[in-house]
């Protein structure tokens, strides 16, 4: 497969994602303070946020890209 057909692959993936969860998101524990037993905690969370449209750009540019890709010359 050429490059532009995986390059196209994963941005079909990026933009179902998109439409899916409306982003990338996941939360990450950290530790403030340890007492012997005790212990301090909190959780962020982190993410990265798709607008609908980047998600649609991105899901029909991924297929243009897999059409493209998979056309002989």
């Amino acid at each position: 497969m050429k490059p532009a057909g995986i390059v196209g692959i994963i941005l079909i993936i990026v933009g179902i994602i998109g439409f899916a969860y409306g982003g990338l998101g996941w939360r990450e524990e950290k530790k403030d303070a340890q007492l012997g037993p005790l212990e301090i905690k909190h959780t962020e969370g982190h993410g990265i946020s798709f607008p609908p449209v980047v998600s649609g750009i991105c899901l029909v540019g991924g297929i243009v890209l897999v059409a493209l890709g998979s056309r002989k010359t």
